[in-house]
């Protein structure tokens, strides 16, 4: 699998169970090249992923996963190479960890209303630095005998419309693309055909707005995607003369996604790359006062 990136992975930093130095031997094993890290609304794993990356010789693709809502549907957008300085980004990325404990807070007086205590101590230690999310809840009903297993407490609580959801507080997808290129960010929107909060999937209608208003490429080639549905949205981005690009969303133990089940090559990466590069360009050009 040469030249090949898994441009989509989770570690502990957000909801997933692996570490940084993890997600980079398993990516050296399997023979890729390159590994993209988009944790959650988070950059705190970078360095780590950085450094792991050059121990074993792959190429580090910085990234985030920032989420954001439209009409009850969770729409993510993958960010490449924003400035994790970018004051905007970083207050946005603060707002919605405080947000994730409030939400945590509520979702644990609902389950204590069924007969379900949770200490939300014990979640926030479950989490560990990583905003807290209804996985790490899930986690702590395991723990605490009420469910077996994540999609159970899912299934059964925690997922929307369930008697324990809480709705969550999400900017717009259209602030949110602002938010990732106006930190210098190539923007990718992420699994368009799978809805984790239960809303739908994307519309194309939706995906109209984000590449007028500047998105880089989409997300197709994605392990929920069935085959029908890769091609569908491969056609809906080639009308927008978008990127398309492919990763495994991996997880960890958390979900049943297999790291590099799902690949980008170096030739796709350099063309998203590119849609920064040219993006720099277009704004010093339009500026008088740029030197």
């Amino acid at each position: 699998m040469p030249h090949e990136i898994d441009l989509h992975t989770h570690t502990v930093h957000s909801d997933g169970t692996t570490t940084p130095e993890d997600n980079a031997l398993m990516a050296k094993r399997l023979g890729l090249s390159g590994l993209a890290l988009t944790d959650h609304d988070t950059v705190a794993g970078w360095a780590q992923m950085r450094d792991a990356c050059t121990h074993h010789g792959l190429v580090f693709v910085p990234g985030i996963e920032l989420s954001t809502e439209r009409d009850g549907r969770s729409v993510h957008l993958l960010g490449y190479w924003v400035d994790p300085d970018d004051p905007a980004l970083v207050a946005e990325c603060d707002r919605l960890r405080n947000e994730r404990v409030r939400r945590a807070q509520e979702i644990c007086a609902k389950l204590a209303g069924l007969g379900m205590p949770i200490d939300v101590g014990r979640v926030q230690q479950i989490a560990g630095d990583a905003p807290i999310g209804r996985p790490h809840i899930a986690s702590a009903m395991i723990e605490a005998g009420y469910v077996t297993e994540i999609g159970e407490a899912f299934d059964e609580y925690l997922a929307d419309g369930g008697p324990a959801y809480v709705p969550k507080y999400a900017v717009d997808p259209l602030r949110g693309l602002r938010l990732l290129r106006d930190a210098g960010g190539a923007v990718v929107l992420a699994h368009p055909g799978v809805s984790e909060d239960g809303g739908g999937p994307v519309t194309p209608g939706l995906l109209d707005e984000l590449a007028a208003a500047g998105l880089a490429g989409v997300e197709t080639d994605h392990p929920a995607h069935e085959p029908d549905v890769v091609e569908r949205w491969r056609a809906l981005a080639d009308t927008h003369a978008l990127v398309t690009t492919g990763a495994s969303d991996f997880h960890g133990e958390r979900k049943d996604l297999r790291l590099g089940e799902r690949t980008t090559s170096a030739t796709t990466l350099e063309a998203l790359r590119a849609a920064v590069n040219n993006e720099m360009h277009s704004k010093v050009s339009v500026s008088p006062t740029a030197r």
